[in-house]
């Protein structure tokens, strides 16, 4: 036999080790990841919420005699406790909301009060909003039989929204509990990370890539609990000036919904309804309508403000990533988005800034 031949033959071989290797090691991590896919968002979520409060984390430790573990737990239990407090508001409210609207249509004295002559006269929609509400004050049960596909499908939205909200505070108050154990354990977990980054892209890049992805978790989730926390002010202080009743129960409500990304105006836009149903349209109930507007909206406005500070790339890369993550995989989105686009960045512009001096040089936007 040829020394070619012999040549070959090792080369198939040592070819089919290298495919057989490969497709055990394709066939181990997709079904690891088949295993773990149902715990993935949770594991997420508690990674981030880890990441955001270590720095509290490791103060308090500093106070307690560096006891890692009762630091982290004072952590949750606090957390907690601010979690359970609007729960507990929030539900028993809707109970008794729930328990009112079906006392008022049992006993069959609800009716819908006449609309005001001013009504008529609001820009563009006034007549056909005074047409409509005259007809449900004159013929409630015809109304509600008209428009029963439109109610049922509002109805039905609306609940699934409310059950969303519901697993979402479950996966939530699940979540922190686990970012607790992790902060435990946060040195070894800050060493494994910059092992890990090491081996992907070398010594010299991993630590910073593993800062660039703490600080941009720590920077998104700062300022969305910011904005949400200001939404909640602004709105609440007009709820409270308005006299709208349970107005702190309100801006608590806010508050929620501000922290998983849901609109504000769920809250705004039935409180101006009630505002105009029980008051009528003057300068006053005009002018907080306008007012609770702005408030619902002002997370728009604040976002390209705060998303980026603290972050070693540009605002537009952190503000396209949270808005686009958002987009695509909801309020988890929101912080994978702009860890994902910011690393590509870097990676993108480490990569032009290794060429050779006399191939090119690094663009104008480089780090």
């Amino acid at each position: 036999m040829s020394p070619k031949s012999v040549s070959d033959q090792q080369f198939s071989r040592n070819l089919l080790d290298v495919l057989i290797r490969a497709g055990l090691v394709a066939v181990l991590t997709i079904y690891c990841y088949r295993v773990f896919r149902p715990f993935l968002e949770l594991m997420l979520w508690s990674l981030i919420l880890a990441v955001m409060l270590y720095p509290l984390q490791r103060r308090l430790a500093a106070r307690l005699g560096h006891h890692e573990g009762r630091a982290a737990s004072l952590i949750v239990v606090v957390g907690l406790l601010i979690l359970m407090v609007p729960i507990y508001l929030l539900g028993t409210s809707l109970v008794d909301s729930a328990q009112g609207v079906v006392e008022v249509v049992k006993s069959g004295t609800f009716s819908v009060p006449q609309p005001p002559d001013s009504v008529a006269g609001w820009p563009l929609i006034g007549q056909p909003v005074h047409d409509l509400w005259q007809q449900a004050a004159s013929d409630l049960s015809g109304s509600i039989q008209r428009f029963r596909p439109q109610i049922r499908e509002l109805l039905l939205g609306l609940l699934a929204r409310i059950a969303g909200i519901g697993t979402g505070l479950l996966l939530f108050i699940a979540a922190l509990i686990i970012a607790g154990i992790i902060m435990a354990f946060g040195d070894l977990g800050h060493r494994s990370a910059h092992r890990i980054a090491a081996r992907i892209v070398g010594p010299d890049r991993g630590e910073p890539l593993v800062e660039l992805c703490t600080a941009t978790i720590r920077t998104v989730a700062q300022g969305v609990l910011g904005i949400a926390f200001i939404q909640m002010l602004l709105v609440g202080v007009g709820f409270v000036l308005m006299g709208i009743p349970g107005a702190g129960l309100l801006a608590l409500a806010v508050l929620l919904l501000g922290i998983i990304q849901v609109p504000a105006t769920l809250i705004t836009v039935p409180v101006i309804v009630y505002v105009f149903s029980s008051e009528g349209a003057s300068l006053t109930t005009i002018a907080f309508a306008v007012y609770s507007i702005l408030a619902g909206l002002v997370d728009n406005l604040l976002k390209p403000l705060l998303l980026g500070r603290g972050v070693d790339v540009p605002m537009p890369v952190v503000l396209i990533g949270a808005l686009g993550g958002m987009v695509a995989s909801g309020i988890l989105g929101l912080f994978i988005g702009p860890i994902i686009l910011a690393v590509g960045y870097r990676l993108f512009w480490q990569w032009v800034d290794s060429q050779p001096a006399e191939v090119g040089v690094g663009g104008p936007g480089a780090p």
